[in-house]
């Protein structure tokens, strides 16, 4: 029998930023399943009127979208901005000291274990090659062709921060009004199960640690929010 060839054996590769954008969908969607969730389950502690809650639901949509689309925005800005300063840096160095440049790249290799001959001879041969990619990847962990992108991820967290709240605001709306918390609680828990199970796969994670972190989160907003919520319906 053949053996298998390297590519049967090759894991699929996740850029950084591809990860990027998923972890910005999974946190929006999180913030957008919770947010609201607390959001109108405490309007609906405090009123049965259905207009209220959905307005109330769609404000706080609106506002929680946005709000998460900007800030992931500017922070992924940063973080690119942090990634070219430091490139920048790096492109100067090897154009005015390139000998300290290769003894350095040398160094890091030899540290990994290399000896000192190999780790030269593997240094001089990825300087030839590329040296800004292979200083960048050795020295900085960045790869210059594939810097996190902040639009990628403002809209995946705008998206999916929608896609979220729209599960608590139908679930309170949708059943008769003695149903409406259960309804919506038991559905924003197993909306959240999936989440954490999601966010530790990205970031290969203990699952059940997440999810329990995730439900619990989740579950202890929405018991103050609907307690706030059922005090300011009793006092009015």
């Amino acid at each position: 029998m053949a053996a298998p060839s390297p590519q049967q054996h090759a894991e699929p590769r996740t850029t950084a930023s591809t990860l990027n954008w998923l972890r910005a969908g999974v946190l929006g969607a999180n913030d957008g399943i919770i947010s609201t969730a607390g959001l109108v389950i405490g309007v609906a502690a405090a009123t049965a009127d259905r207009t209220a809650i959905l307005t109330a639901g769609l404000a706080g949509l609106a506002a929680g979208a946005m709000s998460m689309a900007v800030g992931e925005y500017v922070s992924v800005s940063t973080q690119r901005d942090s990634e070219r300063a430091l490139l920048d840096l790096e492109r100067r160095e090897l154009a005015e000291m390139p000998e300290e440049e290769l003894a350095e790249l040398t160094e890091i290799y030899r540290a990994k274990g290399l000896s000192p001959e190999l780790a030269h001879r593997v240094a001089v041969e990825l300087t030839e090659r590329d040296a800004l990619a292979a200083h960048a990847e050795a020295e900085l962990r960045i790869d210059p062709d594939e810097l996190t992108n902040p639009w990628h991820a403002a809209w995946a967290s705008l998206v999916a921060f929608t896609l979220g709240a729209l599960l608590p605001l139908l679930a309170i709306l949708s059943p008769p009004l003695v149903w409406r918390v259960p309804v919506t609680v038991s559905s924003v828990l197993l909306a959240l199960v999936l989440t954490g199970w999601v966010s530790a796969t990205l970031g290969r994670s203990p699952r059940p640690r997440a999810v329990a972190r995730n439900v619990l989160g989740g579950f202890t907003a929405m018991a103050v929010t609907y307690a706030i919520g059922a005090l300011v319906g009793t006092q009015l």
